[in-house]
C-alpha cells in the first residue's frame, strides 16, 4: 500500500517527451504573460538611485501604468520571449542531470542541488545575451531611459516590431562589441545557479512538511472530526502548490544582494562586481543589496504557484500510460 508521506517524483524516464516539451512551451509562456510586469518593477527598483523615480513596487507599478500606459509594463516583452528556449533547455538538464547523479547518489536533496545548479549554468549561458538587451528595453521610459542606451526615434513615429530591438543591439554591440551581451555573466552565474540550487531543496522540503503535517493532522482526528474539516485525502499537488512559493521566496531572499549587483552590471555598463558591490554600499548601505526584492517576491509567488501546479501537472500529462495509475496525486 502507498506511503502517503510521500510525494512520488516523477523522474525523466517517466514521461512521454513529445507531450513533455508541447505542453511546456505553452504553459512556459503563460506565465511569462502573467508575471513579466513585476519582473519590469524589480529591475527598474534595482537600477533606479535610491528612491529617486519610485518608492515601491506599488507606487512603480501606478506611475508607469499612469505615465506609460499598459504597454510600458511590458517593454521588452518580446524579446524576453526567447528565453523561452533557455526555459526548455533548463528542464531538460535539471531532468537528465537527476537521472545521472541518482547512478551515483540516490538522496533526493543531492540530486536536486547538482541538477538545480547544471540546469541554471546551461540555461544562463542561452539565457544573458536575452536578458541584457531585454533589460535596456526595460529602461526605456516615455521621452527618456534609466540606462546606458536610448532607442532613437523620430518625432511623430513609432518603430515597427523589432524596431526597438534592433537599436538597442546595434548600441550594444558598437559600444562593447559581441562581449557587451555577455556583460554581467559571471554575476547572473552567481546569483541564478544558487537560487536554483536551493530552490528545488527547500521546495521539496518543504513539500514533505506540509505532507507530513497533513499526515499527522489526519491522525490525530476522529473520522467524525476529519470529515467536518478537510478532505479525508489532501491532494499532494496543493501542498506542491503551497510549498512552491516558500520556497521561491526563502531563495530570492538568499540571492537577492547578487540579483541586484547582476541587474546594475548589465544595466549600467559596468566591468566590477565588487566595485559595484562597494559603490552599491557606499550609496545606500546595507538595505540596498534588497532593493526590489518584494517585487521579486509577488513575481515569484503567482510564477511559482503556476509554475508548479503546471510542471507538476505537465509531468502527470506526459506521463507514459502504463505508470498513469502508479501515483497518488
Amino acid at each position: 500500500m502507498e506511503d502517503k508521506r510521500n510525494i512520488q517524483i516523477i523522474e525523466w524516464e517517466h514521461l512521454d517527451k513529445k507531450k513533455f516539451y508541447v505542453f511546456g512551451v505553452c504553459m512556459t509562456m503563460m506565465i511569462r504573460v502573467s508575471v513579466y510586469p513585476f519582473t519590469l518593477i524589480r529591475t527598474r527598483l534595482q537600477v533606479q538611485k535610491g528612491k529617486s523615480l519610485y518608492n515601491g513596487t506599488f507606487d512603480a507599478f501606478v506611475k508607469i501604468l499612469r505615465t506609460e500606459g499598459a504597454t510600458g509594463l511590458y517593454r521588452g516583452f518580446l524579446v524576453n520571449t526567447f528565453t523561452l528556449i533557455s526555459g526548455q533547455c533548463y528542464v531538460t538538464t535539471y531532468e537528465l542531470t537527476r537521472k545521472y547523479v541518482s547512478r551515483y547518489n540516490n538522496n533526493n536533496t543531492v540530486k536536486s542541488v547538482v541538477a538545480g545548479g547544471s540546469a541554471s549554468l546551461v540555461a544562463q549561458s542561452i539565457t544573458v545575451p536575452i536578458d541584457v538587451v531585454s533589460q535596456h528595453l526595460m529602461m526605456q521610459r516615455k521621452g527618456e531611459t534609466m540606462g546606458r542606451f536610448k532607442v532613437q526615434t523620430s518625432e511623430g513615429k513609432r518603430f515597427p516590431v523589432f524596431g526597438q530591438t534592433r537599436d538597442i543591439i546595434s548600441q550594444i554591440f558598437k559600444a562593447d562589441g559581441l562581449k557587451g551581451f555577455y556583460r554581467g555573466y559571471v554575476a547572473s552565474l552567481l546569483t541564478y545557479i544558487p537560487n536554483s540550487a536551493a530552490w528545488w531543496p527547500f521546495y521539496h522540503f518543504y513539500a514533505a512538511l506540509l505532507i507530513s503535517v497533513s499526515v499527522t493532522w489526519h491522525s490525530l482526528l476522529s473520522p467524525e472530526q476529519l470529515s467536518s474539516l478537510t478532505p479525508t485525502d489532501c491532494p499532494h499537488l496543493l501542498l506542491q502548490a503551497v510549498s512552491g512559493p516558500l520556497a521561491a521566496a526563502t531563495a530570492s531572499t538568499l540571492t537577492n544582494p547578487m540579483d541586484v549587483i547582476r541587474a546594475r552590471v548589465q544595466v549600467e555598463g559596468k566591468n566590477s562586481i565588487i566595485l559595484t558591490f562597494k559603490q552599491l554600499i557606499a550609496e545606500e548601505g546595507p538595505w540596498g543589496l534588497m532593493k526590489g526584492l518584494s517585487a521579486r517576491i509577488i513575481s515569484a509567488t503567482p510564477s511559482t504557484i503556476v509554475i508548479v501546479v503546471g510542471y507538476e501537472t505537465l509531468k502527470k500529462l506526459s506521463l507514459r500510460p502504463e505508470l498513469v495509475d502508479s501515483r497518488h496525486w
